[in-house]
């Protein structure tokens, strides 16, 4: 449980507080920036937990552009739950606001004042999802209505909190969305030094009623538990967590995740795999200086995936020396230019197809004359090369990456695949032009965005996979009922390559 909250800027500044326990003075946010800066001289990494030994206060903490969202407890909290508390804040109050800055709590003391206190009660977290919120706090004015008796939505009281009752839809419709990160750290001989894919699974849920919805997974843990056989590829998710609309004792015992969905989108789950994957996209970069005047880059990028696959949007970006000037290109495909601003060269493939291997040259000059030590980005050698520059002395910690962006349609990193997904609609009394058995629209979509970082000196690379998640080829439609007659739809979805 959290004692106050308190919204801060970037030099410490109280621009907005909550006193929820009133154990704690109001005056104890003064020792954060104090412990916010002894924090920064021990680690260049903060600790999102700090104690203040000479009066015991815990300080909770989380930044979200110009602002530091602060929470205070006495107590042995669980800290977790704080931090994830004030995600929450972030998200709802971006829904609001639809930006969270210093200006926008400045302009919305009144509403964020009412959110706060229907979102914790005595330090304890109650309503969060924002279309629940939305229904009873509004920014617009409104009339006294005399006739109605105020009172809460049904779903604050309700046991499911989270879906407000006699929802209607003409047209039922789910969207299915696999997002992936993946970081991958790879040697210079190709070789996976180390490989991690964090996943979430985000639906859009606009059905009528209450229905309930069984998603099933091809999990390794699932058909190991059941006896069953997987015809295809089967993964081992770990760190798995849901959203509070899933049942979690039926996941225990066995393993299907049955929940009855709010209305609008939301996250249904994420999900960690360990998994080895080889990097998408090779990049060789190799720099020549001449000397110390000029200095010139030769780049070749390779699409290690299959040639029917092609990713999109290819954006590569080659740090160098922050004084260059004078910038020469000549490539075979696509666009350079030179971004001075960030010390950086911009390639641009629109498609870059599987197979395929693409090379760009480009030359800068250098007006002020260097020692090979002293110059600044770039790779030398072969892929991994120094960062620095020519000179192998050069300190590691100037280097910087290259980074490239790209996006591959009908491509799924980790090979997970959604088996079915089965919704059981109770019966409900509708209205005339509204059938109970109305057709349902489940649209798939895998769409895998990557980014990959070449670090040169000690010869790795890392590989993020932003986004993956595009529509993919509905493999099978099953149709029939269950035990009360209703229509049960379930789909799988072909797994993605």
């Amino acid at each position: 449980m959290a004692s106050a909250l308190f919204f801060l800027d970037l030099k410490g500044k109280t621009l907005l507080a909550r006193n929820y326990r009133g154990d704690i003075p109001m005056s104890a946010v003064e020792a954060f920036p104090i412990l916010l800066s002894d924090a920064e001289e021990e680690s260049s990494s903060t600790p999102p937990c700090m104690t203040d030994a000479a009066t015991g206060i815990n300080y909770l903490y989380i930044r979200h552009n110009n602002l530091y969202l602060l929470a205070l407890t006495k107590r042995n909290s669980n800290a977790a739950e704080i931090l994830l508390f004030l995600h929450r804040i972030v998200e709802v109050f971006t829904e609001y606001f639809k930006e969270l800055e210093e200006e926008s709590i400045r302009d919305n003391f009144v509403v964020i004042y009412e959110l706060l206190d229907e979102m914790m009660d005595f330090g304890y977290p109650q309503t969060t999802e924002t279309k629940i919120l939305q229904e009873y706090i509004t920014q617009e004015s409104h009339k006294l209505d005399t006739q109605a008796q105020a009172r809460a939505p049904v779903a604050v009281t309700n046991a499911v909190s989270w879906r407000s009752e006699g929802i209607r839809y003409r047209k039922n419709e789910v969207f299915l969305d696999v997002v992936e990160s993946l970081n991958l750290l790879v040697s210079s001989t190709g070789n996976v030094l180390r490989s991690e894919i964090l996943g979430a699974v985000k639906m859009k849920c606009y059905l009528s009623g209450m229905p309930e919805l069984r998603l099933g997974l091809n999990d390794k843990v699932m058909f190991e538990s059941t006896g069953r056989t997987s015809r295809g590829k089967s993964i081992e998710m770990e760190d798995v967590k849901f959203h509070q609309c899933v049942r979690l004792s039926r996941f225990e015992n066995d393993r299907t995740i049955s929940f009855i969905p709010p209305d609008g989108e939301f996250e249904l789950m994420s999900y960690r795999l360990n998994t080895q994957v080889k990097p998408l996209i090779w990049v060789e970069c190799v720099v020549e200086s001449h000397s110390g005047s000029r200095i010139e880059y030769m780049l070749k990028a390779k699409a290690q995936f299959k040639r029917r696959s092609t990713a999109n949007n290819v954006e590569i970006h080659i740090p160098v020396p922050e004084d260059a000037d004078t910038p020469r290109f000549r490539t075979n495909i696509g666009s350079v230019h030179y971004a001075p601003e960030t010390a950086e060269i911009v390639w641009k493939i629109k498609q870059f197809g599987g197979g395929k291997e693409f090379l760009m040259r480009a030359e800068l000059g250098l007006p002020s004359v260097r020692g090979d030590e002293e110059r600044g980005g770039g790779m030398m050698g072969g892929f991994g090369g120094s960062m620095g520059g020519v000179g192998s002395n050069s300190k590691v910690s100037g280097k910087r990456p290259i980074n490239v962006t790209f996006e591959i349609p009908y491509f799924t990193t980790s090979g997970i695949q959604v088996r079915y997904l089965k919704i059981i609609e109770p019966k409900v009394r509708s209205p005339a032009h509204h059938t109970p058995t109305d057709k349902l629209l489940l649209t798939s979509r895998l769409l895998s965005c990557n980014t990959l970082r070449c670090h040169g000196y000690d010869t790795s690379l890392s590989l993020e996979t932003l986004r993956s998640g595009c529509r993919t080829l509905l493999s099978k439609i099953d149709h029939g009922r269950d035990e009360q007659g209703n229509e049960v739809t379930a789909f799988g979805v072909a797994k993605g390559t």
